[in-house]
């Protein structure tokens, strides 16, 4: 990997250490031109007639994020973010009373609040799954919650407050036997690292542009297993998503695309295109080697500062890191991270209730290196946090 050249084709690395990839990562030359240049198209000829001229790179996009996830291009839909492809895939099942959803504790605060709501209105119980002694999700627990009313297992590949990697694989493992439909969030892992849906066993799977595949925000997508199609009713129907039979009634457009709505942002899905197809090119392996290089040199060297704590759990642990400083609050930390122009963000305790419930860490310091960092700026934002670290303690 040229992370030099990748550097170079990185605008935002010449003024500020940009530490904040879980949140929102960098976008590339290359992704920015993509952007700039439909926007352009569309004030020349207008939208209607823009969107058509770039027809086919838009089924690219579809494409490429099939080959990203090891899924088929049919079973790939199109949001403007992640928890709205997360909702399009839950809100669609059909739920009863009695019915139950097996979680972990890593789960995102707005799957859980999803879950709540679905509980409040049919009488479903929401069941989480306790954490083992690394702190991911218990897969021997995982197994013996599950029973005859289990009707999904929802789990965080990696959670929005640490560095940790659910045994995704393993979990789809015990759904398969089980036969209970799996709906991975992988958020924070679509990007950093290969994730492939065969592989995992997973039924559904959803994933956001903006993090750590570098793409612009407002983009998100949803990869829905054939095989599901049928046990699904979209929760919401429009003239993308369905035909009319030209009396009283519709049918299904095929594949995921009947989750979509027609109205979009042809910039973003064509800058998310983009932003996949240089992922791809880099090799996600490569790009997981030299992240998790990086979080975990910064983890350990974090550790090794006097007042300083990080927080991250599980066997596996990714680029993500999180920490606190003794004496002062996180969101200080953050602000005097950014007077230096380093980017940081602090984790929150309503977007990881159930962490919160276990270990009430929330709010922590989150880090989140991706490969076009360097150990320079980790130099620089390790010497940042020590100093305020001593300032605290003086």
């Amino acid at each position: 990997m040229d992370v030099e050249a990748l550097r170079k084709g990185t605008r935002g690395v010449a003024h500020r250490t940009h530490l904040n990839n879980a949140g929102a990562g960098l976008l590339s030359d290359r992704t920015l031109e993509v952007m700039v240049r439909q926007l352009r198209l569309e004030a020349d000829i207008g939208g209607y007639e823009a969107a058509d001229v770039r027809r086919d790179a838009v089924e690219q996009t579809y494409a490429s994020l099939a080959r990203l996830v090891g899924g088929q291009r049919s079973e790939i839909a199109l949001f403007d973010n992640s928890s709205r492809a997360f909702n399009a895939a839950f809100y669609s099942m059909r739920w009863a009373e009695g019915d139950r959803i097996l979680t972990g504790r890593a789960e995102y605060g707005s799957n859980v609040l999803a879950y709540l709501q679905i509980a409040q209105r049919y009488g479903v119980e929401v069941v989480v799954v306790p954490n083992d002694e690394s702190g991911q999700i218990d897969t021997a627990a995982l197994e013996s919650l599950i029973d005859e009313r289990t009707k999904l297992i929802g789990v965080a590949h990696v959670p929005t407050g640490g560095g940790l990697v659910n045994p995704a694989a393993e979990v789809g493992r015990i759904a398969r036997a089980a036969e209970v439909p799996y709906l991975l969030d992988g958020t924070q892992s679509v990007g950093q690292f290969p994730v492939d849906v065969e592989a995992i066993g997973a039924d559904f799977l959803t994933g956001t542009g903006r993090k750590f595949l570098r793409g612009p925000r407002g983009t998100g997508f949803l990869w829905v297993r054939t095989a599901m199609l049928d046990r699904l009713d979209p929760h919401v129907n429009e003239i993308a998503a369905s035909v009319w039979d030209g009396e009283r009634g519709f049918t299904w457009k095929d594949g995921a695309t009947r989750f979509e709505t027609w109205e979009r942002s042809y910039s973003n899905v064509l800058g998310l295109g983009a932003a996949v197809d240089q992922a791809l090119e880099l090799g996600l392996s490569e790009i997981a080697k030299r992240t998790f290089a990086l979080g975990a040199e910064l983890r350990e060297r974090l550790d090794g500062l006097r007042g300083v704590k990080t927080h991250d759990l599980g066997r596996v642990r990714c680029g993500i890191v999180t920490m606190k400083v003794d004496g002062v609050q996180s969101e200080d930390v953050v602000r005097r991270l950014a007077d230096v122009d380093i980017n940081v963000t602090a984790t929150e305790a309503e977007a990881n209730q159930f962490d919160t419930e276990d270990r009430g860490v929330h709010p922590l310091v989150r880090l989140s290196p991706h490969y076009y960092n360097t150990t320079a700026e980790l130099d620089r934002a390790v010497a940042a946090v020590e100093q305020i670290a001593q300032r605290a303690a003086a």
